[in-house]
Formats: C-alpha cells, structure tokens, sequence
C-alpha cells in the first residue's frame, strides 16, 4: 500500500446508464472506500453496470459530509484510495463534494477525477444559446425574497446563465426572472437530461413562465438563460426604430421577428420598440 492515497471524484451518468465511462466502472470496482450521495442509488447504477463494488460503502451527504469528512480523510492518509459519486454529474457542483476536496488537500493527499457527464454544458450544448462565455449559478435562493435580490444583481450579466431549480419552485422561478430580466430574454429548460422523458422547451422567459405554471414539469431541472444584451450607449430616435423594423421586413422577416431583432440589437424591450413600431 502507498503511503498516502488518493481522491478520486466520478463523474456519473446523469440518468442513462450507458454514459458511464470505462474509467469509472474501473474505480467504482477497485476503490477502497466509495463515498456516495445516495447508497441505494449506488448499487443500483452498479448493477446496471455490472459492477461489483468490493470496497466498503459509505453515505456522504448534505446531512452528514461535516461529520464524514474527517473520517475520509484519515482513511486518505493511511494510503486508501477513496472514490466520490454523486447521484448525477460531478461532484462538488451543487452536490457534496467540496468539503472533501479541500480537506484532502490541505492534508497533501492527490485529488483526480474520472470525468463524466455534466447537466451544466450538457443543458447549454442543447439550449441552443451561445455556449462560448457561461455563468454557473446553481441553485437560487429558496425565499422569494432572495431569489428576487440574486437575480436583480444578476440581470445585466452579459454571459448565458446557468440554473438548476427544482419543480415545485420553478413557475415561481420563471415569473421572478422574467420580471428581473425581461419577459422576451432567451431561455430553455432541460429536464429528465439522457433519460426516458428528456424534454428542451426553448422560449422567451415570459413564455416559459406561464408554460410552466400550466404544465407543472417534473424531475430534473436545468434552466439556461440568454445573456443581458449589450446596451447601446445612446438609444436611436423613434424614426431609425422604425427604419430598421422595417429594413429587416423588406428582407422578409415577420414584423413580429423584426421588432425582436431590433430589440436585441439596440439592448431595448421588445414592448417599447412595438410600441414605437405602431404608435
């Protein structure tokens, strides 16, 4: 046995278990120790795998990572090789994980990872929104409240913005941003990514919003959110509106289309360049 050990977060299979690399089977079969989110969810992503995990199973969760950690650690130090798995993804991004790297650290032990699937650019490749400057943001504030001020602070963010939300809050999400951001900013939500019932529905956030009070969508829920357009730093007089409105129709555009392109380009409100379209 080494010295000292080794960390090692897997990268999961965020619903099908076919994306599981072969480094992974790899280490869930040869680790000392795994450390998993959820142990239930850990042998049955080993049995779709035919995997058989040989080293001893621990729970590390929200509830209990403070009190593990420590322990994991030492196991570290004494030359194990410890693997971490989430239910879904990497560990650390918004699941447990973080503690543990930074603890293995400061002691001197290796951290590696076995890259694998990530909700966070799975969801943006599939948006269909600029992919090329991003901002994580993870989980918002649970209180209305707070979710409001986090996302006033975050509406002139000029890079597309990355959310996970849960289904019971997102209409309520939805509304919040749409009323921070603009209803007519670009959005998708990814949900049940890689599984049976994956569904990408792609529309301006006040869209999105009233489709979701109605539809009520389940599972797994990635939101991805348009950039704050650049704002032009003198707004054009109503008449060059009008002119560029009507530029892009004689290019045949749908005056609805142009009215939204305008917007865009000069960082306005869909609603005020109509508004000066048909006044």
């Amino acid at each position: 046995m080494s010295e000292i050990g080794r960390l090692i977060l897997l990268g999961a299979p965020l619903g099908n278990p076919a994306d599981a690399s072969t480094r992974l089977r790899d280490v869930l079969a040869t680790a000392d120790v795994v450390a998993a989110e959820d142990t239930r969810r850990l042998a049955r992503l080993a049995r779709d795998l035919d995997v058989t995990v040989e080293g001893r199973i621990v729970s590390y969760f929200e509830g209990n990572e403070e009190r593990r950690t420590p322990e994991l650690v030492d196991v570290l130090r004494a030359g194990h090789r410890v693997a971490l798995v989430t239910d879904g993804g990497m560990p650390s991004v918004s699941d447990p994980g973080y503690r543990l790297v930074t603890a293995a650290l400061d002691a001197g032990v290796p951290v590696t990872a076995a890259p694998g699937p990530s909700a966070v650019t799975t969801a943006l490749a599939l948006s269909g929104l600029p992919c090329d400057r991003f901002c994580f943001e993870g989980f918002l504030p649970r209180s209305p409240g707070g979710r409001r001020a986090r996302l006033r602070a975050l509406a002139a963010e000029p890079r597309t913005l990355v959310f996970f939300e849960a289904p019971h809050r997102i209409a309520a999400a939805l509304t919040d941003l749409a009323a921070a951001f603009d209803a007519d900013r670009p959005a998708a939500l990814c949900r049940e990514l890689t599984k049976t019932y994956e569904e990408v529905v792609r529309r301006p956030l006040g869209e999105l919003a009233d489709w979701a009070a109605r539809e009520e969508p389940r599972g797994e829920i990635t939101l991805v959110v348009g950039g704050a357009p650049e704002v032009p730093t003198e707004r054009p007089d109503d008449d060059t509106l009008r002119a560029r409105v009507a530029d892009r129709e004689a290019a045949g555009m749908s005056r609805r289309d142009a009215i939204s392109d305008v917007a865009t380009g000069y960082g306005l409100r869909r609603r005020d360049v109509y508004a000066v379209v048909h006044r």
